[in-house]
């Protein structure tokens, strides 16, 4: 994850500010040993990275519906959004058994999907939509707002999509697409309008980040942690 710790200190250079991370392990979540406010307490922010496989993915789930629930900043990237959303479905659309067709292919919610023609691989190796793709930004969103222009270029590496079929019900609980891929109807950034900063993305911001050049999607989702750090009366992270 070394891009993505690289991506948070450029942004927070740009907001003047160090950045201090707390690493957290998914699986520790799905133990309830301890309760998610105590494992969480004195952030300001949580990310979900990418990832593969089934490991952790409820401890995921969970950590992204404390900071859908508490107002915390939050920013997902790849399995991150498709972990969002699975959230969203299950404790805001009321979809009970919610998930990726990736992990229960015969879940009665599979609001993840593998992307067309991945099925029927036997062989992944090589298989994944990889490289540069446009996205269309959609206006009035965090979004938008972050990036400033219409359309963006952002780099991928995956198998699985939000599931279209279930996209409508997902947008009536009150998710927004915020971010499409020009190509195609396929579900690029997810956000919550209502949420000081709930945002997940398919594609790898962190790749884009450079040192003077900080992606707008971390760039945004450093502010808001700092807005919440002065709300909640923290202590300031200094620029070291």
């Amino acid at each position: 994850y070394i891009s993505v710790v690289e991506a948070l200190r450029h942004a927070g250079v740009a907001h003047h500010a160090g950045i201090d991370l707390r690493w957290v392990d998914a699986e520790s979540l799905e133990k309830n040993d301890r309760p998610a406010a105590e494992i969480f307490q004195g952030i300001d922010g949580i990310l979900v990275p990418s990832g593969f496989g089934s490991r952790g993915i409820e401890g995921k789930i969970a950590a992204i519906r404390y900071a859908r629930e508490n107002n915390l900043p939050f920013l997902g990237i790849c399995l991150g959004m498709q972990c969002a959303v699975i959230e969203f479905a299950r404790n805001v659309c009321r979809m009970a058994g919610a998930n990726s067709a990736e992990f229960a292919p015969d879940g009665p919610y599979p609001v993840i999907n593998l992307l067309p023609g991945q099925a029927q691989e036997t062989m992944k190796g090589g298989t994944m939509r990889l490289g540069l793709s446009s996205v269309r930004l959609r206006k009035g969103t965090k979004a938008y707002e972050a990036y400033q222009q219409e359309t963006i270029n952002e780099r991928h590496r995956h198998r699985c999509e939000v599931n279209p079929g279930l996209l409508g019900e997902l947008e009536q609980g009150g998710l927004v697409v915020s971010g499409v891929f020009t190509g195609r109807d396929l579900v690029e950034i997810v956000e919550l309008p209502d949420h000081p900063w709930f945002v997940a993305t398919q594609f790898h911001p962190e790749f884009k980040s450079r040192p003077h050049r900080p992606h707008p999607l971390f760039q945004g989702f450093v502010g808001a942690a700092l807005c919440h750090r002065v709300s909640a009366g923290h202590h300031p992270v200094n620029n070291q």
